[in-house]
């Protein structure tokens, strides 16, 4: 197996939001309160804003982020390294996205991330869970979708802290995974 065609595959490109909408103000809003280095703050819902939004805004954001992350590490992260999706020994995962793959599969922690990557991207795209456009409104389940996005993409932060902080520390971007994660941690709070 070579490893760069699976590298290549896991890393999504990147989910733009698009300049000029409502949705890149307030990414633009939330990038101005982080740079203030208040986290606790940064993912307060800015007033008179719709709860939907921030969330929607947010959660492409953590998917950039922990797609870019997770790309630094792919090549430390293999069929024979990760055989198994995990963090640690008493948290494994075992992927099912209800459509393709009904009942749970055990899978390596690459190909986890690659199904993990694509069906966030997937949500992410699908115009009736996250609308692009102003006015058109989120459907009932948004706030039960979003969740579970975010609760998969916390596998992926715990997977690279228990399996790979090594490779993180070496290539030295421990400072910015912290900051995601801890970001991350406070918006889901």
């Amino acid at each position: 197996i070579v490893s760069g065609s699976r590298s290549s595959k896991t890393f999504k490109p990147k989910k733009n939001i698009p300049e000029g909408s409502h949705q890149y103000e307030l990414l633009k809003h939330a990038e101005a309160t982080l740079g203030s280095g208040n986290l606790r703050q940064a993912v307060m819902l800015p007033e008179g804003e719709d709860l939907n939004e921030w969330i929607a805004v947010n959660t492409v954001d953590f998917f950039n982020q922990i797609n870019m992350l997770y790309g630094t590490i792919t090549e430390f992260c293999t069929e024979s390294s990760c055989p198994v999706m995990s963090a640690g020994p008493r948290y494994e995962y075992h992927w099912a996205d209800g459509t393709n793959i009904k009942k749970p599969i055990k899978c390596s922690a690459p190909k986890y991330i690659d199904y993990l990557m694509t069906w966030v991207q997937d949500q992410l795209d699908d115009e009736t869970l996250f609308p692009s456009k102003i006015g058109v409104p989120f459907p009932k389940n948004f706030m039960s979708v979003a969740k579970t996005i975010l609760k998969r993409l916390f596998r992926v932060y715990a997977h690279i802290y228990h399996q790979h902080f090594d490779s993180v520390m070496r290539l030295q971007e421990e400072a910015h995974l912290n900051t995601s994660f801890k970001h991350f941690i406070f918006f889901v709070q």
